[in-house]
């Protein structure tokens, strides 16, 4: 019998690579086969946790008296509509003349997750091997396959993926029936999003509390250099200080000049460049990711989910053919003098799983103009970015000039520049945009007259300015990517581990989470938190509001996949919190819960599995809570079968009691039609069942 390595990806995208790479051809059910392989894949997360109503009856509804929901034995689930896939696995997985299984899903801590609990509840005990890459293209996926790792040295990894999502799940259910049973509202609470919502919040407070203040610059025209002195708030003091300097001299009392070196921009991790694309083309932080994936699984991009801004030292070669083919490729570099050096963007000690995100050499072949716009931007931007890295520094000479005149200090600045550098490139990039978006520094070339110690100006022309402090900004995806990845730094070592909410890897989902859940809205690129989002802030405690708290968890998580730190204590430390939580918090606030209704539409009923108002929508009944899944569809085949109109009047009924009496129910076996009961069998699935009671003869 000849031996086949089963290979499991994530997704069937990375199946046909991986499988074209490798010359494996036949396509069977679920899976490719040939040479010894037998490549197969996941659907994204094929089997998950179990939700709550899996360990016991009581948790079926939400009650305050049922938590803390504490699992020891975890259940696992497959996912409904994925289950022939898991059973497809399954059976390759077991088949005889498999002798060993690859994890060939995402390089990362959730691939690792998705790949190992199908192997787990699959209950495979093969060899397993890991296939670790940072990019798709052919080269990478075979040198990938002639170096395999031992599949148990990513345990800590594992360990790492499984504490953070038991984790959320605890965290997050306890939390979120918590909070709603006390505050009789749907309230989502999640271990990184509400700190998350926290900064929306304090923001929104920030603006609103601002008073704008009115103040003053006196400016003297000192020969084609402006001078201009500190701020003054009183108008009359200004007024002052410019009739005084007219009717005096201008002394400049010192002359600096000094050489600047602004070096070039460092490679994009993950969220570098969401946040530029925020930035420049309005991209959210998921159609970014998204975007990335799919150049990614296209071969054109390296791995995106990546904390990394360099690559590794071995990339030299690599880096610099990269650079000569984008200068050609992409239009912005056409007649542009260019020597790159790419040393600068190697280090080895700075890449943890996965280097910098580049274009990968698969662009030589490949038409830029064919791709989607939205595709072509994001490539052009990691191009781009490359190239400026691996460009000259900008080099300019910065002058400070400053005078003396009616006993006040007055300051001129100015900058020649010696050296585009990296710079030029960047404006003939930025040339490009439909926006045309300004340099972020805003430092244009502004030249100083030639001037000299002891310079005196005599009754030098004044003018004063009028000018009002100016709010906070409210925060955009950019800004938001940025605090999240700084949350908890202030309380942080500077060389300690990089900590921050959520990875690279999450953080677009908390943003999209928070806006689905409807305690954040997006204004054009703003980002603002609602009513309900500021009340829900109001309400929860400290240790679920705190970046501080979560930042030092994900820390944690990073510890536990280095293999220093042991993930018992570490959910220990979570079951703790939400024993204390559940403790801490047994009765409502209501003078702080300035909820809104959120009722738009009339209740039917309470859901029967978490408690939440039941709504009727065009097909269904429907509960209000998006988390829950319960679901009444109308064109229900039960209903359809006897005949029966599946009315708001049963729905009632059904929600309140378990029961409704229904009339001239058909039987397809008999052909007529009687009058019976119809019971709610909910079992809590993805499906609701039905059942008949048919009343007993007297």
């Amino acid at each position: 019998m000849t031996s086949h390595r089963l290979v499991i990806a994530e997704k069937p995208s990375v199946a046909a690579s991986i499988a074209a790479a490798l010359g494996v051809k036949e396509k069977k059910d679920g899976y490719i086969e040939g040479g010894g392989y037998l490549i197969s894949w996941c659907v994204g997360h094929l089997v998950e946790l179990a939700e709550a109503a899996a360990y016991g009856e009581q948790y079926k509804k939400w009650s305050y008296e049922t938590l803390p929901i504490l699992p020891e034995e975890w259940q696992y689930t497959v996912a409904a509509d994925k289950g022939k896939q898991f059973k497809t696995l399954k059976e390759l997985m077991h088949r005889a003349d498999v002798s060993e299984v690859v994890n060939a899903c995402d390089a990362g801590r959730e691939g690792e997750l998705i790949f190992r609990f199908v192997y787990d509840v699959a209950q495979c005990n093969k060899p397993m091997r890991r296939l670790w890459i940072s990019s798709m293209e052919d080269a990478a996926i075979k040198a990938g396959f002639a170096d395999l790792g031992d599949g148990r040295d990513y345990d800590a990894l594992y360990a790492s993926a499984l504490c953070r999502a038991k984790a959320d799940w605890i965290i997050g259910i306890n939390a979120t029936r918590l909070f709603s049973c006390l505050y009789d509202k749907t309230l989502n609470v999640g271990r990184v999003q509400t700190p998350t919502l926290k900064m929306l919040v304090d923001r929104g407070e920030a603006i609103s509390h601002f008073k704008k203040e009115k103040y003053y610059h006196v400016r003297l025209d000192l020969s084609g250099a402006e001078a201009v002195n500190e701020r003054i708030s009183d108008k009359e003091k200004a007024d002052a200080l410019k009739a005084a300097c007219e009717a005096e001299t201008a002394v400049c009392v010192s002359l600096t000049k000094e050489k600047k070196t602004a070096a070039p921009p460092k490679l994009f991790d993950l969220t570098s460049l969401q946040r530029e694309a925020n930035k420049i083309y309005g991209y959210t932080a998921k159609q970014t990711l998204d975007l990335a994936q799919t150049l990614y699984e296209k071969r054109l991009l390296t791995y995106p989910r990546t904390d990394s801004s360099y690559l590794t030292d071995d990339m030299g070669d690599t880096a610099a053919k990269t650079v000569t083919m984008l200068s050609e490729k992409l239009p912005f570099m056409e007649g542009a003098e260019f020597t790159p050096n790419v040393s600068r963007t190697l280090d080895s000690s700075k890449v943890s799983d996965h280097h910098a995100i580049i274009p990968t050499m698969e662009l030589a072949k490949t038409d830029p103009a064919a791709l989607p716009e939205s595709e072509r931007n994001i490539l052009t931007l990691a191009g781009a970015r490359l190239i400026f890295a691996a460009a000259a520094p900008h080099i300019f000479e910065a002058v400070t000039a400053v005078f003396s005149c009616a006993d006040t200090e007055f300051t001129a600045r100015g900058k020649t520049v010696l050296a585009g550098g990296w710079k030029d490139l960047e404006r003939r990039y930025r040339a490009t945009l439909k926006g045309k978006p300004d340099p972020e520094d805003g430092e244009e070339e502004n030249t100083l007259p030639e001037l000299a110690e002891g310079q005196s100006f005599e009754s030098p022309t004044a003018k004063v300015t009028e000018h009002f402090t100016t709010p906070p900004k409210p925060h955009n995806e950019a800004t938001l990517l940025s605090a999240m990845e700084r949350a908890g730094n202030e309380d942080t070592d500077p060389d300690a581990e990089r900590r921050g909410l959520g990875t690279p890897a999450t953080r677009a989902a908390v943003i999209e989470k928070l806006v689905k859940s409807g305690f954040a809205e997006r204004k054009g690129k703003q980002l603002i938190p609602t009513q309900n989002g500021a009340a829900l802030v109001s309400v929860l405690p400290d240790m679920l509001t705190s970046p501080q708290l979560t930042a030092e968890w994900e820390n944690n998580l990073t510890q536990i996949a280095k293999g220093a730190a042991d993930a018992g204590d570490f959910m220990q430390r979570i079951e703790a919190m939400a024993r204390e939580l559940v403790k801490e918090n047994a009765t409502a606030d209501k003078d702080k819960a300035a909820f809104t209704g959120g009722e738009e539409k009339p209740s039917i009923g309470k859901c029967p599995r978490c408690g939440s108002p039941v709504w009727e929508g065009k097909k269904n009944f429907y509960c209000s809570n998006r988390d829950c899944a319960f679901t009444m569809w109308k064109n229900d085949r039960f209903f359809e079968e006897r005949k029966v109109t599946f009315t708001p009047k049963i729905a009632a009924a059904l929600l309140k009691s378990g029961k409704a009496n229904v009339k001239g129910l058909y039987s397809p076996k008999t052909g007529k039609t009687y009058d019976g009961t119809i019971v709610l069998a909910d079992t809590g699935g993805k499906y609701v069942n039905y059942k008949i009671e048919i009343p007993k003869k007297k």
